[in-house]
């Protein structure tokens, strides 16, 4: 029970951080005004990340969990009511980042007290639950509710309020009693350059990160002239999808990589495909480029928290709570300045590759401040506590991908999602005549499941194979 609630705690927080930018296309707010509630989103953030860490210590996990869920469900019962009205939304998105903050940390608290030994395995896997929240937003929105964020806020709504009730009833541990920050060795901390420099780091990391969230789905629409579905379903199957399949996929096939080298690879990989995402115009290449970005993306926030803790082995909560307060100062700057740089959204998303470029010139700054650092110590991750995610992930890529390319009507158009997901089930009237073409599509997407679950299950053996697992210190 306490890694189910943990894993829906993460899983809310994922379907939270692409809440914004599923709802904002919606509202018809200017950049600007995106901008301010998306700083709202990020001072709520900031909020948790300083005051939680004392909380958990004197009260425990379970009344953080609780409290940060509640203010999620509150937030997303809230939003839909809304409406056009600017204050509402944006004390409903400083909930969200309130609640969030909170439920981030509690969770990731949560499972480290599963066991020590595999903590590392543990929390690798309770973050792919962040993405796949992130990738079952926009795809929900765009293929099952119609485009309709509001719908899509209910459904989030019912979700939070049932890991809420999962976290109610949950037994967990009974808090320490302490506090986990010492005003004596703080000095030890706050006085080394390498704490500023990752915290720089994960700033400008968060800020480009946050800024394909919130702005990717609207440019798409305002800028390329998509519609609403197929903008959020890049974001869905190409970002959210890229980060979930990243994290699992990079962090094993570079697993002997120093942390740094990890870092610097993904920083000039995501300064390419984020610049090269702002130059496509066809849909299907901005997918292409998208899933790329988010693959950049994706090993780079766990590998900097490894980094935080390998270097700073005393007080790493502390290190660990100063560095995130920065990543959450960077939502807070990215998105006021993105609305309000220009009114050309392709202009004002190239500080995405700009902050990219920084992170390349961090990264080289760090290697002196962390010499000496075990080289593959960020990445603590171990094939055999993972091999079920495999096929796992491998069967969603090769659903999307029978999806993508299921089969296309007389009149040259694709069913949605509804009508292939009930083989024709939904069809009425004159759409009967589609039902053999949904079911083909379905027998598709089922064959492409099947087929990728089995390429994930032979990946994941040849990876054990070139990297056995060592057995567990007793």
């Amino acid at each position: 029970m306490l890694i189910l609630a943990a894993i829906l705690g993460i899983l809310i927080y994922g379907i939270v951080a692409a809440t914004w930018g599923t709802f904002n296309p919606t509202l018809g707010f200017t950049n600007a005004q995106i901008g301010t509630i998306a700083t709202a989103q990020a001072i709520g953030l900031v909020v948790a990340s300083i005051s939680v860490g004392p909380l958990i210590d004197l009260k425990g996990k379970k009344i953080a969990l609780v409290g940060g869920l509640a203010l999620i469900s509150i937030s997303f019962w809230l939003l839909p009511f809304a409406g056009g009205d600017f204050t509402l939304v944006l004390l409903a998105l400083a909930l969200l980042g309130l609640g969030g903050g909170i439920v981030v940390t509690g969770a990731n608290a949560l499972v480290s007290d599963v066991s020590e030994s595999r903590r590392g395995s543990m929390l690798n896997i309770l973050n792919l639950f962040f993405g796949l929240g992130g990738l079952i937003t926009p795809f929900v929105t765009a293929n099952i509710l119609g485009g309709s964020a509001v719908r899509m806020c209910y459904v989030a709504a019912v979700l939070a309020t049932i890991a809420l009730i999962v976290n109610i009833v949950t037994p967990m541990p009974k808090p320490t009693g302490e506090r986990g920050f010492k005003a004596s060795e703080i000095g030890s901390v706050v006085g080394r350059p390498a704490l500023y420099m990752l915290a720089l780091f994960l700033f400008l990391y968060i800020a480009c990160e946050v800024g394909v969230w919130n702005w990717l789905a609207l440019y798409l629409i305002r800028e390329r002239g998509l519609d609403r579905s197929t903008a959020f379903n890049i974001l869905a199957l190409g970002f959210a999808l890229g980060l979930l399949v990243g994290r699992l996929a990079i962090s094993r096939i570079l697993i002997n990589v120093s942390a740094l080298s990890v870092t610097l690879g993904a920083s000039v990989a995501m300064a390419i495909t984020t610049f090269a995402m702002l130059q496509v115009a066809s849909p299907s290449a901005a997918w292409v480029v998208v899933f790329c970005a988010g693959m950049a993306m994706a090993p780079i926030f766990p590998t900097t928290l490894a980094l935080v803790g390998d270097a700073f082995p005393r007080m790493t909560a502390t290190a660990m709570g100063i560095v995130i307060t920065c990543g959450w100062l960077g939502l807070a700057v990215s998105s006021p300045i993105i609305g309000s740089v220009s009114k050309n959204l392709g202009t004002a998303l190239l500080l995405i590759p700009g902050f990219s470029v920084i992170m390349i010139l961090v990264n080289l700054a760090l290697r002196p401040l962390l010499r000496g650092l075990p080289t593959n110590a960020a990445i603590p991750v171990r094939i055999d506590d993972t091999k079920w995610l495999y096929p796992l992930v491998g069967g969603v890529a090769g659903a999307v991908v029978g999806y993508l390319t299921r089969p296309s009507g007389m009149l040259g158009g694709q069913l949605p999602f509804g009508a292939v997901i009930t083989r024709g089930g939904s069809l009425q009237g004159l759409d009967e005549v589609l039902v053999p073409l949904a079911r083909q599509s379905f027998n598709q997407m089922a064959a492409g499941t099947i087929a990728g679950a089995m390429l994930g299950g032979v990946a994941g053996a040849i990876l054990r194979r070139m990297n056995p697992a060592k057995p567990r210190p007793q």
